[in-house]
């Protein structure tokens, strides 16, 4: 294991019907969704799934139907305000 990395052991405990552990602090994850595979070696892998980027979202949807775009609205010049 890379000198980079830390080993903490930890305890398991059940939660309903389910096994958890008890990640500590500096081993939290950002945000409120991880994803948990096996890897063929057998071990749990838990990433978080962070945040999406605004621009990745958008990249995934479509131009809208015209029955949904705005109409034009005419540029007019500002009309004059005493402030």
């Amino acid at each position: 294991m890379p000198a980079s990395q830390s080993v903490r052991q930890v305890r398991l405990f059940k939660n309903g019907r389910s096994q958890a552990v008890r990640i500590p602090r500096e081993f939290e994850l950002p945000g409120n969704e991880a994803t948990l595979r096996r890897d063929e070696r057998g071990r749990l892998i838990l990433e978080s799934m962070g945040r999406p980027r605004l621009l990745d979202l958008l990249a995934t949807w479509g131009p809208l139907d015209k029955k949904d775009q705005m109409p034009a609205i005419e540029d007019r010049p500002a009309e004059p305000a005493e402030i």
